[in-house]
């Protein structure tokens, strides 16, 4: 995913992102490199240029929690954000050893099954489609394939109708990646998804060299289904107990509302003839766990 190390990558481009005048620096002329310089980062921060050029290059390998405090203020880096810094530095044997693709609990599948009008779907580290109840299934029916939501943003063409607010979906995808990169810098299906979402799309790639960091948020959705139309959600995403590696996203309609009424013809469809019924979530856990011997974003070139 680059050829530096993920601290020196991270503070690069937060450095980059920066100008002058965000951090209260004067700015005379032409500067040679965009945002700030190595030596004004140091500078805010109160520690020395060569220490600060070797965090970057990677050649310091524990710096203490007060100079990444520092440097922290000095990017002007929100808490997550800061957080996330503060996880790159961890040594192997600091992170959690539970961050592997372990299934979904067969409770959590009958609980989804149980939400007939409710979509709900669980995610992986990499915004894998690990699980999904009939009604998830038949709100994504115009993609594809439900298999990953950044594929889905980024190379389905189906994506930029979905999401009505494709931008933001987009940066939101890209940040939840990011963010769940900094918990296991070294996991083989977040560099496979990234490796191929970045050959296949070029707005992936270059949101990927931001290292913005973002959990996923609690904010409305503007959706459109091909078939029922414009859909206006909230919803909520949860970390599931004993599997902190899987979140639980629920979608939910205002009752009585345009939108409840279309998961309602939603999960009309789903109820039809090709279905199976109450097994569906585990039906699309089985179906995912198939794919993922190839792993769920192969054959690309054929906020979700």
């Amino acid at each position: 995913m680059s050829n530096g190390t993920p601290l020196g990558d991270f503070l690069r481009a937060r450095r980059e992102a920066l100008k002058p005048h965000d951090v209260g620096l004067p700015e005379y002329g032409r500067r040679r490199v965009p945002g700030l310089r190595r030596e004004e980062v140091a500078l805010l921060a109160g520690v020395s240029s060569d220490y600060y050029i070797r965090l970057e290059q990677g050649r310091e390998n524990s710096p203490s929690p007060q100079v990444l405090e520092a440097v922290a203020q000095a990017l002007k880096l929100d808490a997550e954000t800061a957080d996330h810094l503060n996880r790159l530095c961890l040594t192997v044997s600091q992170r959690p050893r539970d961050r592997g693709e372990s299934g979904v609990s067969r409770k959590l599948l009958q609980l989804m099954d149980g939400w007939e009008h409710t979509p709900a779907f669980v995610v992986g580290p990499a915004l894998d489609i690990m699980a999904a109840n009939s009604l998830a299934t038949a709100l994504h029916s115009g993609f594809a394939q439900f298999d990953n939501l950044a594929r889905m943003v980024f190379v389905d063409p189906a994506g930029r109708d979905f999401y009505q607010e494709w931008e933001r979906a987009a940066h939101s995808c890209v940040a939840e990646i990011r963010a769940a990169y900094g918990h296991d810098p070294a996991s083989a299906r977040i560099a496979d998804v990234v490796a191929e979402l970045s050959a296949h799309s070029e707005e992936f790639a270059a949101l990927w060299q931001t290292h913005e960091v973002k959990s996923k948020s609690q904010e409305g959705k503007h959706l459109k289904h091909p078939q029922v139309g414009d859909l206006h959600i909230e919803f909520a995403a949860f970390t599931v107990n004993g599997a902190p590696h899987q979140q639980l996203v629920v979608y939910q309609a205002e009752p009585a509302g345009a939108t409840a009424a279309a998961f309602e013809t939603l999960r009309a469809m789903a109820a039809g003839p090709e279905q199976n019924g109450p097994e569906q979530a585990g039906a699309e856990q089985a179906g995912a766990e198939q794919a993922g011997a190839a792993g769920p974003v192969a054959g690309l070139a054929g906020d979700q």
